[in-house]
């Protein structure tokens, strides 16, 4: 497996999985921040394409397995395929079969929001919810916005990733900052939308935090790298500046949804910011 990546944090067993590579514009990944500097860290292709990856992960802990994200929508078409450039090096399905598990395994899934890169593979082939026998996490606000999307937000929500799911009643509506098993709660990372969250665990003294796309790679820590994606970009300014200090000072582990190249990092203070550097293997 080139991408199944294993962390111990205390008590907690996590993988960080894959659903393979895809592609966005670099220059609506990066926002303000000009093609020059961009670059230098995320390569573009002839398109002014970036690449990029899916990073669900897996959190094991106090007998339950917890699935952060599932994964890229793999229902598109050809042409939604050739779009995105879509390559499905790997899946979250394999990655799971390697650690002995299937889909009914899981307990939990935490969706951190519902765009179709991050909860694509919530419902299988046939239409149905992959995960049968666990209850998905979202909170309120995004449950909303994604059943009454407007002009901006229309092309990222995918009725069929979620539709099955809220009518088999797998859905565990939150409202904040709320604990799904002891040691892991969700925490609300507005900005790229406002019903984002993120996954926070704490174990032992050590803490994880899965970002969701309040920092969508490695190279997305400084401050002023907003996406142009986030529809809310100062409330994502001030998100980070109110998390990003603290994350630091926890010396937090630090996993990115969509880094092509590193699945675990820590936050490292500069004199303008933060950046991410990958922990050794």
């Amino acid at each position: 497996m080139p991408w199944l990546q294993h962390k111990r944090v205390g008590a907690a067993d996590v993988y960080s999985l894959t659903d393979g590579l895809f592609r966005l514009d670099g220059g609506s990944m990066f926002g303000s921040v000009p093609k020059v500097l961009w670059e230098k860290v995320a390569p573009a292709d002839e398109d002014n394409r970036i690449q990029l990856r899916s990073n669900p992960l897996l959190i094991q802990l106090g007998g339950r397995n917890i699935l952060v994200d599932t994964g890229f929508w793999d229902r598109g078409g050809e042409k939604f395929d050739q779009m995105y450039a879509v390559e499905r090096d790997e899946t979250t399905f394999r990655g799971l079969g390697e650690l002995g598990l299937s889909p009914d395994d899981i307990h939990y899934v935490i969706n951190t929001h519902l765009h179709f890169d991050h909860c694509g593979r919530n419902t299988s082939l046939l239409g149905e919810p992959t995960f049968q026998n666990a209850r998905h996490i979202v909170q309120r606000q995004e449950l909303h916005d994604a059943t009454h999307p407007h002009e901006r937000s229309r092309a990222s929500y995918i009725p069929e990733t979620f539709v099955p799911v809220m009518e088999a009643d797998l859905f565990d509506v939150v409202e904040g900052e709320t604990e799904i098993v002891p040691g892991v709660k969700v925490l609300p990372l507005p900005g790229h939308n406002l019903g984002q969250q993120g996954v926070v665990l704490e174990s032992e003294g050590e803490v994880l935090v899965y970002t969701a796309d309040l920092l969508a790679t490695t190279a997305h820590a400084p401050y002023p790298y907003v996406m142009g994606f986030d529809l809310y970009p100062v409330t994502c300014l001030e998100t980070r500046k109110k998390y990003l200090p603290q994350w630091h000072e926890q010396h937090a582990i630090i996993c990115t949804p969509h880094d092509p190249n590193v699945a675990f990092a820590r936050l490292v203070e500069g004199r303008r910011g933060y950046t991410l550097e990958k922990m050794e293997e």
